[in-house]
């Protein structure tokens, strides 16, 4: 049985993000940020182990979730975030939280930069089952619903 701990997102600038995550969702630092550079790494080396040949410069970090999940974030320096474009529909394409309040957090995202990408959805007429697809500054697709997966989905 699999439980998910964390979700890594690639980024431009590491403190724009952290800094983006801890406003909008009350993230905070878990541990780091850590600094990767090939011209200092000892041989074996995890971060090339995990990451391959192509990584020559990174930083990462871990946030935390009041939920206990976590998100890591990597600010890839060599090759850049910029030379590696997100792909539009292909493996991991976006994320999703649970908010306490929707129509709050969405104007948060949009306060420091975000953007709403969807119109808000009633998944049970009658219950408060909404979800909305939103961006983050950089371009990750974040989803946003009211309750739980089991609660918007089980039963259907």
């Amino acid at each position: 049985m699999g439980v998910i701990t964390h979700v890594g997102l690639a980024v431009p600038n590491l403190e724009q993000a952290i800094d983006w995550y801890s406003k909008v969702f009350g993230f905070y630092v878990l541990a780091g940020p850590f600094e990767f550079d090939e011209k200092d790494a000892k041989l074996p080396n995890m971060t090339k182990d995990l990451l391959g040949g192509k990584v020559k410069k990174m930083r990462n970090v871990h946030l935390m979730s009041s939920g206990g999940v976590g998100i890591e974030l990597f600010e890839f320096q060599q090759p850049t975030f910029e030379e590696e474009p997100l792909p539009a529909h292909s493996g991991f394409f976006h994320i999703c939280l649970i908010v306490d309040d929707l129509v709050e957090t969405i104007e948060r995202i949009v306060q420091y930069g975000g953007e709403q990408t969807s119109r808000i959805w009633n998944l049970a007429e009658g219950k408060p089952y909404y979800l909305v697809y939103t961006k983050d500054p950089f371009g990750h697709t974040i989803e946003l619903y009211s309750r739980s997966t089991s609660e918007m989905y089980g039963g259907k």
